[in-house]
């Protein structure tokens, strides 16, 4: 049951009862309509309110402690859908498998009304093309469409026709069994079904002549149009959850617990607090707790953001999601379940996730009465001209055209076609955009909250330096030495010296062999090459070490990079420097992101001489360091408490809540599923331009959305009351229909030719720290750096 106390406080009102929190599972709903009237029952039961997202079909409900789940799953029947609470998290593979038979179900149907639907519009539409009893070949292919391939629109009409409801499936219904209805009279009694007739194109009624018409396209074209928006909206909402799911599988699935018997594994769910477990290299922390013995380097960056694996010997807290980079760690496990860090990352995303924009709220509450509105007009439009003492058939084919001519088809088609039309040329830009929503909500954003380790940078440690001393050996046998011991590690400062070292010193020898090698935890790793003791280690704090040797560190540390030692035969010789790395682009997309009128701020975990020094060079000037995932979370609140409109760009775990919590979250394709699955907008290469890019095209696919549904709204505007008035005839409410779907796809296809300008042109290079120039000229005075590696300090 997915119920939880709220944490606010009680009400003054002391018959009040607490206020707690329900999800509820929402079956059924298929337009705004529909959510309108879900919240309407909820609010009805006392003390309730309910809101329902349509992309989820999920509906968040705080209600009194009196008020219980059965009731509020009775309210939401009683509106005409299903309700049921949450499956437990063991159970939603077999609701992913179901979903997804329901949408190969629904898959199948629309490609079977493609089928029969595609030759009936274009016979009906093109009069040359009209052969003998063309018109009983049509009536013969649409009535499957009009039954069976509508029977979703049929079947939602009547539930809420028990429900005295109306919903866009209701006009879809009405507009289809009216359009194939009149045709079916007209083919059989009223002289349409005549061999060599001939449909033609006319732009009034003609009812009283034999009735020549048919609006079998009608009959078809609307639920082809429609079936093909829901299956577009249906794949979306599948997805919708994959944030949460992404989140659930970064955890241990099982761990090894020591016990005085022997260790034995476990499901991480049995695992209770105090009890200790084991954490071999490459596997993940199972819970929160403390290391109890051993010592190792564990990689956080996918829970706390930080770009360096941190030491961690006994006494030191450790992170369930984090990886063991190094040596055998025992744990005493201090946070189980719900109280774990991520599991209260989690609880964001889900909350920040059940939140509905306002301008989402309007669209539902129009859409509860656009429906009503137009079959009401038909209706009127019917007893008016039957009253006014018109033929029936007049009556009729003025109602019929009121209803084909306001199905809903442009108005489905405006968002989706230009969103699909963006996404195909997004993907080819390296942007995947999540769904129009995120287009709305960047229509006002101001401010990027940027992510450093993944995001400005490259999120892989590298060899940034190497500075000998002056009586040493060259930096290029320095490294090769270094390396060759490094060989044995799994730090990742280690592999970044060993990856460097066979690219550029050692690309044809290979690297010498190491014996007696050892790790010493917390400190470095030591071994025998080539007959000499060579040992790679932190340094020490005012230990004595060559002055050239001592600048490199001082620059190291200005630069935020990690500096490591080399000693050979127990004499300091060399420094290397290993950090992360700025990307290539990143202090050029934040210049963009000025032009655009966006201001960037850096929030990151890292502290703050490295997120600074990262911000420098980017050219950011407003920085957060330090900062935990539910830190994150409150900057991204209270910058929108500020009437900010905010934007999210990460890649971590850490950085999931707030991309879920902002206005609109990017997140770069390097990153976690969880981050993905939260953001609005997946940057797949990695390449901050490409944050402009997503920006630059998401503008222009939203002004194209805005005028499709200028379009739409206006067409009907115009064209229903001309329905009403008897000016249009059922085929010429279908060609105008159809015509109004060709103008909103055609408009969208313009995104296929979308070029992003200014890319590249005018933008300085990244500008190197204030220190960089002095501490170069020192190693300079040295004559000691390679020059294959005297471009890593520009890195």
């Amino acid at each position: 049951m997915s119920e939880r106390p709220d944490t606010a406080s009680p009400p003054a009102d002391p018959s009040d009862a607490p206020a707690r929190t329900t999800d509820l599972l929402i079956g059924g709903m298929t337009c705004a309509a529909c959510v309108n009237r879900v919240e309407k029952k909820l609010a009805r039961v006392e003390g309730v309110s309910a809101t329902v997202n349509l992309a989820t079909g999920t509906a968040r409900v705080s209600h009194p402690d009196t008020v219980t789940p059965d009731e509020l799953i009775a309210a939401v029947v009683r509106a005409g859908y299903t309700a049921e609470l949450p499956a437990p998290a063991t159970e939603t593979t077999d609701e992913s498998d179901e979903r997804d038979r329901e949408d190969d179900g629904d898959l199948e149907r629309l490609v079977f009304t493609a089928l029969l639907a595609v030759p009936v519009i274009v016979l009906s539409m093109v009069p040359g093309w009209q052969f003998d009893r063309w018109q009983q070949v049509c009536f013969t292919l649409a009535t499957p469409v009009a039954i069976w391939g509508a029977w979703p629109f049929h079947r939602r009409a009547l539930r809420g026709l028990r429900h005295a409801a109306a919903t866009m499936d209701t006009l879809v219904s009405l507009g289809v069994l009216a359009s194939y209805a009149w045709s079916a009279y007209a083919l059989f009694w009223g002289g349409a079904g005549l061999p060599g007739m001939r449909m033609p194109f006319s732009l009034l009624p003609s009812a009283g002549d034999g009735v020549p018409h048919i609006y079998l396209e009608a009959a078809v074209a609307v639920p082809l149009f429609v079936l093909t928006g829901r299956h577009l909206e249906a794949r979306a909402r599948h997805r919708s959850g994959s944030a949460l799911r992404a989140l659930a599988e970064l955890g241990a699935k099982n761990v090894e617990l020591r016990e005085p018997g022997g260790n034995r594994r476990i499901p991480v769910a049995a695992l209770t607090t105090g009890q200790e477990f084991m954490v071999r290299p490459g596997e993940k922390v199972a819970t929160d707790g403390v290391v109890v013995e051993g010592g190792s380097a564990l990689d956080l960056s996918l829970v706390t953001g930080e770009s360096v694996p941190v030491e961690v010997t006994p006494g030191s807290a450790v992170v369930g999601g984090a990886v063991n980079a190094g040596g055998l760690l025992v744990v005493r496990a201090t946070a189980v379940g719900a109280d774990t860090q991520l599991a209260r990352i989690t609880r964001l995303v889900t909350e920040a996730q059940a939140g509905k924009a306002g301008m989402q709220r309007l669209a539902d509450k129009v859409a509860g009465i656009f429906v009503p509105v137009i079959v009401a007009i038909a209706g009127t439009v019917l007893s008016f001209w039957l009253g006014a003492g018109a033929s029936g058939e007049a009556a009729v084919t003025a109602a019929v055209a009121v209803l084909v001519v306001a199905c809903p088809c442009a108005l489905g088609l405006a968002t989706p076609t230009a969103f699909l039309v963006a996404s195909g040329r997004g993907a080819q830009l390296g942007v995947l955009v999540r769904g129009p929503e995120a287009l709305e909500r960047l229509r006002r954003v101001d401010t990027a909250v940027l992510d450093k380790t993944g995001t400005l940078t490259t999120g892989r440690m590298s060899l940034a330096d190497v500075a000998v001393a002056e009586d040493g050996p060259e930096a290029k046998e320095v490294l090769r030495l270094a390396a060759a011991v490094e060989q044995g590690s799994e730090h990742p400062i280690g592999r970044a010296v060993v990856a460097a070292a066979r690219r550029d010193v050692a690309r044809d020898a290979g690297l010498p062999e190491v014996t007696e090698f050892r790790a010493h935890p917390g400190e470095g790793v030591s071994g025998h090459v080539e007959g000499h003791r060579v040992r790679v280690r932190r340094p020490r704090p005012s230990e004595p070490v060559p002055d050239a040797l001592r600048r490199a560190h001082e620059a190291a540390e200005r630069a935020a990079h990690t500096a490591v030692v080399v000693e050979l035969d127990d004499r300091p010789v060399g420094l290397l420097a290993v950090g992360d790395t700025l990307r290539p682009t990143s202090r050029e997309a934040v210049a963009a992101m000025r032009a655009l009128g966006i201001e960037p701020v850096l929030v990151t975990g890292d502290g703050t001489a490295p997120a600074r020094a990262m911000a420098e060079r980017a050219g950011i000037a407003t920085v957060h360091a330090g900062v935990t995932p539910e830190g994150k979370e409150r900057i991204v609140t209270a910058l929108r408490a500020e009437g900010r409109c905010v934007a999210v760009i990460g890649d971590g775990v850490n950085d999931a809540a707030a991309l879920a919590s902002a206005d609109l979250g990017m997140a770069m394709g390097g990153g976690t599923d969880a981050a993905i699955g939260a953001a609005d907008i997946t940057l797949v290469r990695e390449d901050m331009l490409a944050v402009v890019d997503a920006i630059r095209l998401t503008r222009r696919t939203l002004s194209t959305i805005r005028a499709n549904l200028a379009w739409a709204f206006g067409y009907n505007v115009v064209t229903v009351p001309l329905a009403a008035t008897g000016w249009l005839n059922p085929m010429v409410a279908a060609a105008a229909m159809s015509a109004s779907s060709v103008l909103v796809v055609t408009n969208s296809l313009r995104l296929r030719t979308y070029a992003p300008g200014g890319r590249r042109t005018g933008t300085p290079p990244p500008a190197p720290l204030a220190s960089d120039d002095s501490a170069a000229a020192e190693h300079g005075r040295t004559g000691r750096k390679n020059d294959v590696l005297s471009d890593l300090s520009d890195r």
